[in-house]
């Protein structure tokens, strides 16, 4: 399957249609729409962090296999937030299973506050599900700045021209989005 060619078929539903069918039929030529869709995002974030073609497009399968069973377990708000997150930890757990890169606590994305224990997957989900609300408590132009930046790779000039904003209004929701996701991750973990 090509996972890098958009079908027509999938732009008739979005995200959380296409989803929700995947969990209600476990049809996967649902959730291989879904995941075409996002597949070259998922790719270059192998690819950052793994800086090997053919090892990301080896990730990238890997990952859409993940999905096959961990999208029925979580609760999902925004399916390239969580699928970017997925796959970075994906990348990060490979790596380090090779020794070939210390622990990190902290990401470029969204610096989330250290926990008491890393590799719990409830802990970890509860860090995916509070990553979602805060996404959700930007205001919309930090959210969709963010979202362009991180999520789809785009440069400021970019988002300048897809959006509309200045590019001082660009970098400022950027950085400011950045600083408010770490904060409402940390109250979250206070929580």
């Amino acid at each position: 399957m090509n996972w890098f060619k958009h079908s027509k078929k999938s732009d008739e539903l979005d995200d959380d249609a296409l989803l929700e069918r995947y969990r209600q039929t476990d049809d996967l030529s649902f959730l291989g729409e879904l995941f075409a869709r996002h597949a070259e995002m998922v790719y270059y974030v192998c690819f950052r962090y793994l800086q090997d073609g053919e090892r990301s497009k080896d990730a990238t399968m890997q990952i859409f296999e993940e999905l096959i069973v961990k999208v029925h377990k979580q609760e999902i708000k925004r399916f390239a937030t969580w699928l970017y997150v997925l796959s970075r930890n994906h990348c990060l757990m490979q790596l380090r299973s090779e020794k070939k890169m210390p622990m990190v606590g902290m990401d470029e994305f969204v610096e989330f506050p250290l926990q008491e224990h890393p590799n719990d997957p409830l802990e970890k989900e509860r860090s995916l599900s509070a990553l979602e609300r805060c996404m959700e408590k930007l205001s919309k132009e930090q959210r969709d700045s963010v979202d362009l930046f991180f999520l789809n790779g785009k440069c400021y000039k970019e988002i300048v021209e897809m959006t509309g904003y200045s590019m001082k209004e660009v970098k400022s929701y950027i950085q400011n989005g950045k600083r408010n996701l770490k904060i409402c991750m940390e109250k979250h973990r206070e929580d």
